[in-house]
């Protein structure tokens, strides 16, 4: 059985492997005091050209968001974000746990708009009872989007924009954003992401870590005690090494560039077949997950050699979910491509 479940299925990149094994014996000081960490550091910092940011690694990515929607909002306040937000559908509560509401609006295509911002914040300040209401305090998006979209520089921009009227913060979960940067869709810089938004993370565990999410706070007063407020939410990693050598070898030498650029190749290549055979679409993806609406005959047809995590299926189609990652070998892309040249 090959699995196309997720981006990450797979364990890590060689440079990383090999960069931990050659450090085992080192030591180092703890909780991301060491040179790993502050290399690692550099070298995001250098990615993004900024020098004034603050660079911290959080393990994974439902705790980099609960941390960061819960200590920069007041107790009063939600996040703005669409219905299909991974911090909506896919975080069991989290946000919410924190005490702070989740305030939804619906997606087009996974996004949302800086006209649905607007028109949000515009029906609380119009409510006949203000106080009453939670008040939104924060805009969520995640690069790529759940749907497999990316944003475009004017979309985020017009986000940006909308936030710095309305007096919110903007927040941007890269989970997937260094896929992002190798879709047909993209225009736009790491440099441009630091530019428009207050704060945003860096994905590892999902284009070629272990482990770890890179969070960059730009606005800075946002950076105050946060090293405290990790540590309060068991965030603070003794062996903050282990994560610092994670972006290491993302990053040195460009080693994410190749990784992520063939993993979105790939999954272009996937939906070329598809297009071909007038397989339809549930949204316009560009990074690396591929939402194909099958009949359940090719769906059933497919499962017996290739596994996309299931599928949810209704009046006789199969919505699955395709994904390649940055270790999907050569023979496996072969082998499914064959099989969907030949539904």
């Amino acid at each position: 059985m090959k699995l196309f479940i997720n981006d990450y299925q797979e364990g890590c990149l060689p440079e990383i492997l090999q960069k931990l094994y050659d450090n085992n014996y080192v030591a180092n000081s703890g909780y991301g005091t060491d040179k790993v960490c502050d290399n690692a550091r550099g070298l995001i910092k250098k990615a993004v050209n900024r020098e004034d940011v603050d660079v911290h690694f959080i393990a994974g990515g439902t705790l980099t968001n609960k941390i960061v929607i819960s200590s920069f909002l007041r107790p009063f306040e939600g996040v703005i974000c669409a219905d299909t937000a991974h911090i909506a559908t896919h975080e069991t509560g989290a946000i919410e746990s924190g005490g702070h509401k989740v305030l939804t609006v619906p997606n087009k295509d996974g996004k949302i708009s800086a006209d649905d911002v607007k028109r949000l914040v515009k029906e609380h300040i119009e409510g006949l009872s203000v106080e009453h209401t939670v008040k939104p305090g924060m805009v969520y998006i995640s690069q790529s989007t759940e749907m497999g979209t990316v944003y475009t520089l004017a979309e985020i921009k017009a986000l940006s924009y909308a936030c710095k009227a309305c007096g919110l913060l903007f927040y941007i979960d890269g989970a997937r954003i260094l896929y992002s940067l190798f879709s047909k869709d993209c225009d736009f810089t790491l440099v441009d992401i630091a530019g428009l938004c207050d704060v945003f993370y860096i994905g590892g565990t999902k284009v070629g870590a272990l482990l770890g999410e890179a969070l960059v706070i730009v606005n800075p007063r946002l950076k105050e005690h946060f090293r405290y407020i990790l540590k309060q939410n068991g965030a603070l990693m003794a062996k903050g090494f282990v994560m610092g050598a994670q972006f290491e070898g993302l990053f040195e030498n460009g080693n994410y560039v190749r990784y992520c650029k063939r993993a979105v190749e790939n999954a272009d290549k996937i939906r070329e077949v598809l297009k071909e055979k007038g397989v339809e679409f549930e949204s316009n993806a560009s990074d690396t997950q591929t939402f194909a609406i099958f009949t359940e005959e090719q769906y059933n047809a497919l499962v017996t050699r290739f596994d996309f995590g299931g599928a949810t299926k209704k009046d006789g189609k199969a919505y699955a979910r395709i994904c390649t990652s940055w270790a999907t070998s050569d023979k496996d892309m072969k082998a499914l491509l064959e099989a969907l040249s030949n539904l």
